[in-house]
């Protein structure tokens, strides 16, 4: 699939998840049925275009005790497109990720790093954020703890949602205090991140992303290398954004199925496979969870 076709699927979904713009004019937080209903990307609740529901914030709501039934479905929802599409959500329907990649464009210096470490953080975010900090912490009068990741760290709740709110009411800007100076401190300081870096906070600090690459390796859509074509030129390794080395393993738990390497790929080796087979047929294919690191010749930051 070519890029244009990629950016062009992510816009639409985004439109599809966020189709009520007027409302970011207004301030106007919809909240009718579609609000029962959770989008697969990182897409707030509260952002006053949305017509679905961000499925970190429900998952929080059921762990600090907020026993809502849409909660139960998240699970099973999280679950099942997990095991489909693994990480081709956050690379062609998140508008978090959309919003990542239309920044990375600005004409900046890039810095061509590896977060060989740092990307392990969004499962500890994933797993204190998200779950453990809600069920811990709990308020004395409601009897429910808070949604930790979206009061303290979630860019697309601040960027989408309480920036617009605040700009359209005066009278919330008059209780704005150090809470809100941090998330605007923190999201300013990850879209900076995000202009040098592709997709810092996807790799980074998302919990989304992190229970979506448990599924990365044998999700339904998933990619391969077929070895019979493969000239292990590196080609690939060095067309991707994310430091992955395809032909080594193709379905790396931080590939976002962007298909740079497919593109890139001179002899075809490298192609989509789902439970129809949609590249070529023959061969063996590659998984072996070598590390991505190893491959391409690029000179990077460590």
């Amino acid at each position: 699939m070519k890029y244009t076709n990629r950016l062009l699927t992510q816009i639409v979904f985004f439109f599809i998840q966020n189709p009520l713009l007027k409302n970011i004019f207004t301030g106007t937080i919809y909240r009718g049925g579609g609000k029962r209903i959770c989008t697969p990307g990182l897409n707030c609740y509260s952002c006053p275009a949305a017509v679905t529901s961000c499925p970190m914030g429900a998952a929080q709501l059921f762990f600090a005790g907020a026993k809502h039934n849409i909660s139960f479905f998240v699970a099973g929802f999280l679950l099942t497109i997990g095991m489909i599409f693994g990480r081709f959500i956050c690379g062609y329907v998140c508008p978090m990720g959309l919003f990542q990649d239309i920044i990375y464009k600005i004409k900046t210096p890039k810095m061509r790093v590896k977060l060989k470490f740092a990307r392990y953080i969004k499962y500890a975010v994933l797993v204190l954020f998200v779950v453990v900090f809600p069920m811990l912490f709990i308020n004395d009068l409601s009897g429910v703890g808070s949604p930790w990741f979206c009061k303290y760290i979630c860019p697309s709740g601040t960027i989408f949602a309480a920036l617009p709110i605040l700009a359209s009411n005066e009278y919330l800007r008059d209780f704005a205090g150090n809470l809100f100076v941090w998330k605007v401190s923190l999201a300013m300081w990850l879209v900076v991140a995000s202009i040098s870096t592709y997709r810092f906070f996807c790799r980074v600090l998302c919990p989304l992303g992190a229970i979506y690459s448990l599924f990365n390796k044998n999700a339904l859509f998933k990619m391969k290398c077929v070895e019979s074509e493969c000239v292990s030129c590196g080609r690939c390794a060095k067309s991707c954004h994310l430091f992955l080395n395809p032909a080594k393993r193709p379905n790396s738990p931080e590939c976002i199925r962007c298909g740079a390497c497919i593109r890139e790929c001179g002899t075809g080796a490298l192609c989509y496979n789902a439970i129809v087979d949609f590249g070529k047929n023959g061969g063996n294919s590659k998984d072996n969870g070598e590390n991505e690191e190893n491959g391409g010749n690029r000179k990077d930051v460590k």
